[in-house]
């Protein structure tokens, strides 16, 4: 029996476009514009389309190392076409219209983050009332990636005891949004302040109604398997750019070592290079081993939450640890705006601000310790 071909193989990321969208890439950061082109190419190849999640998986890897922030951006969309995949793979039938509308090139958004809820998806300070028409959501919601572009958009809020989980258009009333991003770095997501002032949600466009608190139901397992595990490509991908630029710096920079024709045979910098690639080569079999067991249907061990966490923290520290080593085996030269290397250190610092946070994975895996 033939085994499956490797993502690489079946990427719609060519050379061509990829070149393409890294060029466009410093021009969008210093101007703190959307990626609008880079969008509209993604989408006529097929790139938003529902996919397997290794697949997507291995093409956020490459896109993230050509343009993080675009990366990152349209991996709030692939979260929600793997969360329905997912959810109709288990016979939850009534999320087969988000694959349906991501084929048609609709493009999902996450209206979930919200400022002082630490709780992340146990938990929600919008609240909704239940009306006749539906359900109203009322509250503001924070980094909102894609806010220029998206034409559906997840959102949740507390109903008494309830989190609800559902879906609004843009073109329905009741949302506004605040033209507000401008930060340190994944300037090109230009993730807004949105305001929710008793949206309607249609009874057909809930997605889930779950108690408030911590729970293991389908739908959140679904969500953190594939937000957690796409934006660890994500950060991959931006480890996988500096440890490149890093050695083709070292390569192409002059040495005092003595015998040394360049930096790359100083001990030092050669020892800094590999250091950096040991740590990277580690993230690939988690990855692609979590990915696998999703895409498999396989039965997830013990401690699924923790490892996923766990694998998000360990990507993102990864990351910065092999942007340092790069910034600091390039040199003064990384230091300079225009380089390169100076807004992959920028993109890399945005990995510490994502659910699930610092704080948070070491409260999952000490829960799953000591289990309290």
């Amino acid at each position: 029996m033939p085994s499956d071909p490797h993502p690489s193989d079946t990427t719609v990321l060519s050379v061509d476009i990829l070149e393409g969208i890294r060029d466009r890439a410093p021009g969008l950061d210093d101007r703190n514009e959307f990626f609008f082109e880079d969008l509209e190419i993604l989408t006529s190849i097929g790139y938003l389309k529902p996919r397997s999640l290794g697949q997507m998986i291995y093409d956020q890897r490459l896109l993230a190392s050509y343009a993080p922030a675009t990366a990152l951006g349209v991996g709030m969309h692939l979260t929600w076409m793997g969360v329905a995949r997912d959810m109709v793979a288990a016979g939850e039938d009534h999320l087969q219209w988000v694959l349906d509308d991501g084929a048609a090139g609709e493009l999902f958004a996450f209206g979930v983050s919200e400022r002082g809820n630490d709780r992340v998806l146990a938990d929600s300070v919008t609240t909704v009332v239940k009306t006749p028409s539906g359900y109203e959501f009322t509250g503001t919601k924070i980094f909102v990636s894609t806010s220029p572009a998206w034409t559906r958009m997840s959102v949740l809020g507390r109903l008494d005891e309830s989190i609800v989980h559902g879906f609004i258009t843009r073109d329905q009333q009741g949302w506004s949004q605040t033209k507000d991003w401008d930060t340190l770095g994944m300037r090109a997501t230009q993730s807004y302040t949105t305001q929710l002032d008793a949206v309607v949600v249609p009874p057909e466009r809930i997605a889930r109604i779950l108690p408030v608190g911590p729970n293991t139901d389908l739908f959140t397992q679904a969500i953190f398997q594939n937000f957690l595990l796409l934006v660890s490509s994500v950060y991959a991908g931006i480890a996988d750019r500096a440890l490149e630029l890093a050695v083709d710096c070292a390569t192409h920079k002059t040495s005092v070592f003595e015998g040394a024709l360049s930096a790359a045979e100083d001990p030092d910098i050669r020892w800094r290079a590999a250091d950096a690639a040991i740590a990277l080569d580690a993230l690939a079999p988690q990855l692609e081993t979590y990915a696998a067991w999703v895409d498999g249907g396989i039965d997830k061990p013990e401690g699924w939450f923790r490892l996923l966490s766990g694998i998000k923290h360990t990507s993102v520290e990864t990351a910065r640890r092999v942007v340092d080593q790069a910034m600091r085996i390039a040199g003064g030269s990384g230091y300079r705006s225009s380089h390169e290397l100076s807004r992959l250190q920028r993109d890399v610092l945005a990995g510490i601000y994502h659910p699930s946070d610092t704080e948070a994975v070491h409260h999952t895996v000490a829960f799953d310790l000591f289990g309290h």
